[in-house]
């Protein structure tokens, strides 16, 4: 098959170029470098079945000459990062919400290609009830915080994608989701195993917002991508939502206890409120986020291969080669 991956040079997105090309696919991928990076690609070197543009999925030329070319879409350009999306809050919603839609649309001008949707955890918003099942509510805060901006633009791209299943036969499929780590994840949009790990192995504090109990549930990124693999081939998977993530869950202060160990650091801990955290404000937080991937395993025969104590690992000794080659880069 010949795939177009949005997003194909960042974290999540250059993982699933690799599976793509090691069982026999083709991929075109389509990434403005804006979060990703060639370096992400640059190990696989030149090939007659890998093609890299650059270009905006906003950019309905681009996307609609990407789309005649190609027979499935995984569409995973987004913006991404508390962080960022705190900093560039007009660049982040018109991303999400207009990029999805010129996917959306060329997709469907070509064939009706199938569209895999990568959504978020984030669009179930400050729900309590755990764990979370893909026909609960969604409880989001106030518009006044611009933390909701993101999981409403990626909701409503959920709404347009069933839509256009709905309305105009466009084959598609929605997954949510829930904090996929490990090799290649920056630190530098908020994500908080690869920042833990890249303070650990500096003996840096680690730094935890807030009073560190809530709680979230970590999927090494191998998993996600088998996740995603498996559905993009289950014709019972299209026109529907499934969660990808894992069931083990951990207080962020329990996970930069276990990154110290894990690197043997001398590092700690340290509490910062969200207000020194976030000093542009509109941040919320949530307290737990638990998936429940009973849909994703009776719809593809999914199972987490890797726990937390492996994605811990990996993701340490994926910072220290790193921290290595940067050292020994003469520039």
């Amino acid at each position: 098959m010949r795939y177009l991956v949005t997003g194909g040079s960042g974290f999540i997105g250059s993982h699933l170029v690799e599976a793509l090309l090691e069982r026999g696919d083709r991929v075109l991928v389509l990434d403005d470098h804006s979060t990703g990076s060639t370096r992400n690609l640059a190990h696989l070197g030149e090939r007659d079945d890998l093609e890299i543009a650059h270009g905006s999925v906003c950019d309905q030329l681009v996307v609609d000459e990407a789309c005649e070319h190609v027979d499935r879409v995984v569409h995973l350009a987004a913006a991404v990062g508390v962080k960022r999306i705190l900093e560039r809050q007009v660049n982040s919603i018109i991303t999400n919400l207009h990029g999805t839609e010129v996917v959306l649309r060329a997709a469907h001008a070509h064939g009706r290609l199938p569209v895999f949707y990568a959504s978020t955890s984030e669009v179930y918003g400050k729900l309590e009830q755990v764990p979370f099942r893909e026909d609960l509510d969604s409880v989001l805060g106030s518009s006044a915080l611009h933390r909701w901006s993101y999981a409403c633009s990626k909701l409503m791209d959920e709404f347009l994608a069933l839509a256009y299943h709905r309305e105009r036969a466009l084959p598609v499929v929605i997954a949510r989701f829930f904090n996929v780590t490990g090799p290649r994840q920056s630190p530098h949009y908020g994500m908080v195993l690869p920042r833990f790990c890249e303070a650990a192995l500096a003996g840096a504090p680690l730094e935890v917002h807030g009073d560190g109990q809530q709680s979230r549930c970590f999927l090494h990124v191998a998993d996600a991508v088998a996740a995603i693999l498996a559905l993009i081939d289950a014709p019972k998977a299209i026109g529907e939502v499934i969660n990808i993530g894992s069931s083990e869950e951990v207080t962020i202060t329990q996970l930069a206890q276990r990154v110290i160990a894990t690197a043997d650091s001398g590092s700690t801990i340290a509490s910062i409120p969200y207000a020194k955290a976030f000093p542009s404000g509109g941040f919320e937080d949530m307290r737990r986020r638990v998936p429940d991937v009973t849909k994703l395993a009776r719809l593809t025969g999914w199972k987490q291969r890797l726990d937390l104590a492996s994605t811990i690992a990996e993701s340490l000794r994926w910072c220290r080669a790193q921290r290595g080659a940067a050292a020994a880069d003469p520039r």
